[in-house]
């Protein structure tokens, strides 16, 4: 017989799934019905007109801020995931949002599009982050996310190299732990070559030289590509996540393999849209200095400091527009509308040989 306490604990959250249901079916005719309203309105069903990354990035640190408030067992992160599902469904009802990411399926950018836009949507595979970049220019996906930066291995140079040159501005940026795991269908002795993007290698290098020193190292396009070509072939290994073991029916020989527990990467989000300010945003900008003066470069950052603006990140790439000439990649706290920032922007556009606004974004909601 069961206990009767258990019974009444049961129905309660029978109850409680009910009112949940009748909430979510609630929020979704409304959006619904504001897909109707923009069409009575002349306006367009578009992708990118109703994805607000403000507004998103608003409504899930609120939802942060009751899950605290209220006590919740569960994390933020956990209510943070709940809501993003819940508005990713919902944008589903107004249009389908395409979203490119680097392919194939299984990569940890794929895991980035699901963390910024929840499952609700169509990511599109590409074969390489250039063609991520001429996928959103042509209209092909409304938004693309590519990688930027690793905490332990920095920058990505071919993505600030593309972005020094796209008509795209950033419009979100995302922050994904990356734990690594060696897949293959064989046994961890018997694994003589090991495929996997160049940077997970750096990233694993203690692990793969403990473990692996004589096995050979091989570059692909990305840790999916990796896992598929070890489906494919039936022998040796892959570096890659535990959704490719998944997708492409690895064993996972060794979990996280990575040398720093905290490894993660920083993507961005791309596209059309200038986000508006939400209080704690980033703005990322491109710019270069005359070379012929002394002090140029001091000069362009100088105006930061005077208002009081942090830069979180200073990079700097050749501009290939002649022989020792830099472009330099900089992201400061703020929004390009902010007063102080706006004021330092303007200072440093004046004094530099070349300046873009790459754009404004909210700060990744972690």
């Amino acid at each position: 017989m069961k206990d009767p306490e258990l019974k009444r604990a049961r129905a309660r959250i029978d109850e409680l799934d009910r009112r949940i249901q009748e909430l979510i079916s609630g929020r979704a005719r409304i959006a619904q019905e504001i897909r109707f309203i923009k069409t009575r309105l002349g306006g367009t069903a578009a992708a990118n007109d109703h994805y607000r990354p403000a507004r998103e990035a608003e409504v899930l640190r609120l939802a942060m801020t009751r899950n605290r408030k209220l006590r919740s067992p569960l994390s933020d992160q956990v209510m943070a995931r709940l809501m993003r599902e819940i508005m990713s469904a919902c944008r589903a009802l107004e249009s389908p949002l395409t979203v490119g990411y680097l392919g194939p399926e299984g990569t940890y950018t794929q895991a980035a599009v699901y963390k910024q836009f929840g499952h609700a949507v169509q990511a599109r595979a590409a074969a390489a982050i250039d063609e991520i970049f001429r996928d959103v220019e042509s209209g092909s996906a409304a938004y693309g996310v590519v990688p930027i930066e690793n905490s332990t291995e920095g920058v990505v140079s071919s993505t600030l190299d593309l972005l020094a040159n796209t008509p795209l501005s950033i419009c979100g940026e995302i922050w994904l732990p990356v734990h690594h795991h060696l897949l293959s269908k064989q046994k961890l002795a018997r694994v003589e070559k090991v495929y996997a993007h160049a940077q997970s290698f750096a990233q694993c290098r203690k692990w793969l030289d403990t473990h692996l020193p004589d096995a050979e190292r091989i570059a692909v396009a990305s840790n999916g590509l990796a896992a598929q070509r070890v489906r494919k072939e039936g022998k040796w290994a892959a570096i890659a996540g535990s959704a490719a073991a998944e997708l492409y029916r690895l064993n996972i020989l060794a979990s996280n393999i990575e040398d720093h527990p905290d490894n993660t990467t920083r993507f961005l989000v791309i596209g059309r849209q200038n986000p508006e300010p939400t209080g704690q945003d980033m703005t990322s900008i491109v710019l270069s200095a005359h070379k012929d003066r002394a002090g140029a470069l001091f000069q362009l950052l100088e105006p930061f400091a005077q208002s009081h603006i942090n830069l979180t990140k200073i990079e700097s790439r050749p501009s290939r527009r002649a022989a020792w000439d830099y472009n330099f990649f900089i992201d400061l706290e703020g929004h390009q509308d902010d007063a102080p920032v706006k004021k330092a922007l303007g200072v440093a556009n004046a004094r530099a040989a070349y300046f873009r606004i790459l754009g404004s974004y909210p700060r990744a909601v972690v």
